[in-house]
């Protein structure tokens, strides 16, 4: 039997919309077990544990916002496709108005009628796509299952059926981060009966919400443990200032600079932006948005006098 490649992107991009079923299933889960089932019925007992109670219910129903803000950003935002008939400005094309001019590219100049040719533009960062047949900007790959080039793609992700790209990692990493804290937060909140089920001791829940806290802390337990990988090995990344394809090049490889290493604090802000006080949420103020290109995806700036063959 043949393989079938686009038959096998097709089916991930239908795996891709059962996983975000999945993720709200699993929120409606747990939301029954922690509010409904086990926290929800403290708030009228009184005393101490009422307060415990309101005080861990606004915890959990601020972590739960912003898991399903960034979610949902990341799902619904483009991650940022390459124009048709994109092509960098040439030197004599340059103005001063250019915020990366002698950097070596310049910004995309959208909606020229010039063929894509390979060997058209000299720098090397300039890449062309052979599945789109047209030229890419730095760091730009293309994805099989979206069937298109993506600025500055980092991976497919099917928690979200979507890319994760220039326009949306910010939105991500803040969803690995949140959905890390909240994961946390339940299994400490549910450990309790949790401990109680195994001890074959009396637990005062009905067998369906004893079922549904049961799944909620297992599921929970397992999404704290692999978020928190791909937290720290994605934490690393923007700190080097490299996607996970980049990663996996030749340069990481054989221990070459990496020419868009700028250091780390110039790293996260290409992706977080520079008000911190925007840090940990999925926007950026308009000011970041016009003075740093790299939010956009379409160009970079380098190390100054980098060598490739160091």
């Amino acid at each position: 039997m043949a393989w079938n490649v686009f038959k096998f992107c097709t089916a991930l991009r239908a795996f891709g919309s059962i996983m975000i079923v999945f993720f709200l299933g699993l929120v409606g889960v747990t939301y029954y077990a922690v509010v409904v089932a086990y926290y929800g019925p403290h708030l009228f007992r009184g005393g101490f544990d009422t307060l415990i109670a309101v005080a861990f219910l606004f915890l959990f129903h601020v972590l739960l916002v912003m898991v399903l803000w960034t979610y949902a950003t990341v799902v619904l935002t483009d991650p940022g496709g390459v124009p048709l008939n994109w092509r960098p400005l040439r030197e004599e094309e340059k103005g001063d108005a250019d915020p990366l001019v002698g950097l070596g590219y310049g910004i995309a100049k959208i909606g020229t009628n010039q063929s894509a040719v390979p060997g058209d533009f000299k720098n090397l960062d300039i890449g062309f796509c052979l599945k789109c047949n047209r030229l890419k900007p730095p760091r730009a790959h293309h994805c099989s299952i979206c069937k298109r080039c993506i600025l500055k793609m980092d991976h497919h992700c099917g928690w979200v059926a979507n890319c994760v790209g220039a326009l949306n990692y910010k939105s991500f990493l803040l969803f690995l981060f949140y959905t890390f804290l909240a994961a946390i937060l339940v299994c400490l909140a549910l450990l309790r009966v949790f401990m109680e089920i195994f001890n074959d001791d009396e637990v005062d829940l009905t067998p369906g919400k004893l079922a549904a806290t049961f799944i909620a802390f297992v599921l929970n337990l397992a999404f704290a443990v692999s978020v928190l990988g791909f937290l720290i090995m994605h934490i690393t990344l923007v700190g080097a200032n490299r996607t996970t394809i980049e990663f996996q090049s030749k340069d990481k490889k054989t221990g070459l600079t990496w020419r868009y290493d700028l250091g780390w604090k110039k790293n996260y802000e290409q992706v977080f932006g520079t008000e911190k006080k925007l840090w940990l949420i999925p926007v950026y103020s308009k000011d970041d948005i016009r003075r740093m290109p790299a939010l956009q995806g379409f160009e970079y700036p380098t190390r100054p006098n980098w060598d490739p063959q160091h």
